[in-house]
């Protein structure tokens, strides 16, 4: 028999004799029971990259069980990595995430409808300039038109919209005051 066939049988019968007893023991230290398999998982892995390093078989329980306990701390702390990682990632979301100001004005789904009935390069403006708060020459780079073109294009989709929701101003928070808002002043 090889050398290699022995150290393969030997640490079948390691795993075997053990296997059970770390799952055990990594299950009551750990929330989720698909995180104990990892965490046994993990400990067989160096158990099989250092089993040169393990000691004989009948010592071998307490040097696994050393083993668990590392990796059991290395999955705790990589737990609360992840816990403060999800944190800030939720922070970054809460503070990046705009605002639709459609969502403020009581009539959005006038404003909706409105802007549907509108042909795309209309609509796409409109929502450029004041949902995305673009300025007319950035705008002019999204849609590759310049400047000029854009701020034609903005006042005629201005008007079709006007005429398609209205220009009564009397109801508070009308509609008009989400497309009424001026557009950025830029250097000409």
């Amino acid at each position: 028999m090889s050398s290699g066939t022995e150290h393969e049988d030997r640490f079948r019968r390691v795993y075997a004799v053990n296997f059970e007893a770390l799952l055990a023991y990594a299950m009551r230290r750990v929330e989720q029971p698909e995180d104990a398999a990892d965490v046994v998982a993990e400990t067989f892995l160096v158990a099989w990259r250092r089993s040169r390093e393990m000691p004989p078989e009948a010592e071998a329980r307490l040097w696994l069980h050393g083993v668990a306990r590392r990796v059991l701390a290395n999955h705790h702390r990589g737990g609360a990595r992840r816990g403060r990682l999800g944190d800030r990632l939720r922070q970054r979301f809460r503070a990046a995430v705009a605002v639709d100001p459609g969502s403020e004005v009581p009539e959005r789904l006038t404003v909706r409808a409105a802007l549907a009935r509108l042909n795309e390069v209309d609509r796409e403006v409109l929502m450029l300039t004041f949902w995305e708060g673009l300025e007319p020459r950035e705008v002019a780079v999204v849609l590759q038109v310049s400047p000029a073109a854009v701020r034609t294009r903005l006042s005629r989709a201005r008007a079709r919209l006007r005429d398609l929701i209205g220009d009564d101003l009397d109801p508070p928070g009308h509609v008009l005051d989400v497309m009424a808002v001026r557009a950025p002043e830029e250097g000409r």
